[in-house]
């Protein structure tokens, strides 16, 4: 969900961006259509983050002039100087990007008039209680907006409710005169990027297409096309929208029934995690989900809250979406009571006890903190006395994030290291870890992730969370 600069100065620079003072970039005499297929069109990507960054790559791979915009100078300058941000897709992954000759990175917003396509890749986060924050797609709007000339192609990618494409962005571009569907076009197409996922990258995950209009859609279909192999175009701007969030409500709902299947299940003594693995052998009517200690990443945290939101305006419930909401928001408080637990069976209280949470980022391999539990254990733990600390070795130091600002660095990873802790919290299960060097290094385990059923000898110090 939070795809391109999470930092709340984003919608501030976004909207501050200088109104161009030139005359309006023309091109050439040729049509959108005709750019888009020659391969002449210009794509322009606002917001190079886990989803802005890869997708720019894609256009200029493919043979396209590409141009992204970000208000992180920092962002800028690695690019520049071809150093990658996004840790999970290699030191060399800008590299190869500018070896195209075909990118460039700029902070300057007014620059967007010489793009014919513009795909907007910023954040769409939460409010305090929970309501959609579309400040970062109103604020990118409005600048696109002070250089918008006719036969742009301007396509929202981030996650929202059915209708922001419509009823938020239209109104705004339209504002300044130009008519959707005949100066310029208007088209929505979620991200479906997975951080760290080996088996699909930006040019072979399916993607959907709807716009506002036919002429919108067949132009970003025309344009998607050729950067990623497979392009689905569906009947309209809100379908797409609504299927982005069917597919991580799905998600959130299953691990919700998992999560809360763990709680039952190990007050009867049953291993969750042989349970799934026993289910998954049916080979029809079942897919495997896991439980864990609540949910994490740009995503399934958020996106189920924007159907909420848009629901309740119309009037309608969502009871299955938020009771699934309800369940993986409890997981942290069940995990510290599992600490509590385990700390009582060795005579020691949380308060005044040093305890070690494994993995700060929200999955396994990744340097992406975004929603991550584990912030959520920390401070819990921490707000019941205790000591704590964090090792991750693709996170080696926390940055201040919307929620979150533990000002800390991992620790340096030792038998010692491990053996000084009254509690080893295993958040995070990188594959990075050796799980038999934890379990005989560390007093006393608690695990949420099931990593810990293959070690061999003494486990009588590891407990299910």
């Amino acid at each position: 969900m939070s795809i391109g600069n999470n930092d709340p100065s984003f919608a501030t620079a976004v909207a501050e961006a200088p109104q161009q003072d030139t005359t309006p970039f023309t091109g050439s005499d040729m049509t959108l259509g005709q750019k888009i297929e020659s391969k002449t069109a210009v794509v322009g990507v606002v917001g190079l983050g886990y989803v802005g960054l890869p997708l720019g790559r894609a256009f200029c791979e493919a043979g396209l002039r590409t141009i992204g915009f970000d208000v992180d100078p920092q962002k800028i300058e690695d690019i520049e100087a071809n150093r990658s941000y996004l840790k999970h897709m290699g030191d060399d992954y800008v590299l190869k990007m500018n070896e195209t000759n075909k990118f460039e990175a700029t902070t300057d917003f007014s620059r967007m008039g010489e793009v014919d396509a513009i795909l907007v890749c910023v954040p769409t986060p939460l409010g305090q209680h929970l309501e959609p924050d579309l400040s970062y797609v109103e604020k990118t709007t409005e600048a696109i907006a002070k250089t918008l000339r006719k036969g742009q192609l301007v396509v929202l990618e981030s996650t929202t409710f059915p209708s922001t494409t419509r009823g938020v962005m239209q109104p705004v571009l339209e504002s300044t005169g130009l008519k959707c569907g005949e100066d310029f076009y208007l088209a929505y197409s979620p991200e479906r990027e997975d951080p760290g996922r080996k088996s699909h990258n930006t040019q072979t995950i399916p993607k959907l297409v709807g716009a506002t209009g036919p002429e919108g859609c067949d132009l970003a279909v025309a344009l998607y096309r050729h950067a990623i192999s497979d392009i689905i175009p569906v009947a309209s701007a809100e379908v797409a929208e609504a299927a982005k969030l069917l597919e991580n409500i799905y998600r959130a709902v299953n691990i919700a029934l998992v999560n809360e299947m763990k709680v039952v299940l190990e007050a009867m003594g049953i291993n969750i995690w042989d349970v799934v693995d026993a289910a998954s052998t049916k080979p029809f009517g079942f897919q495997a989900f896991y439980p864990g200690p609540g949910l994490g990443g740009h995503c399934i945290p958020i996106d189920p809250f924007y159907l909420t939101w848009k629901a309740h305006e119309v009037g309608q419930p969502t009871k299955f979406i938020e009771l699934a909401g309800q369940v993986n928001h409890a997981m942290p408080d069940y995990v510290v009571s599992r600490v509590t637990l385990a700390l009582n069976g060795v005579e020691k209280a949380v308060k005044g006890s040093r305890i070690l949470v494994l993995g700060l980022a929200y999955k396994p391999d990744v340097d992406d903190v975004r929603e991550s539990p584990s912030f959520e254990l920390i401070e819990r733990l921490e707000g019941l006395g205790a000591e704590v600390d964090y090792h991750d070795p693709h996170v080696p130091k926390t940055h201040k994030m919307r929620r979150h600002d533990l000002q800390r660095e991992s620790i340096a990873w030792s038998e010692q290291a491990l053996a000084a802790y009254d509690c080893v919290l295993i958040s995070t299960h990188h594959a990075w870890y050796d799980w038999q060097f934890v379990a005989d290094n560390a007093k006393l385990i608690v695990d949420t992730r099931g990593v810990m059923r293959d070690v061999y000898g003494d486990t009588q110090h590891i407990v299910r969370a």
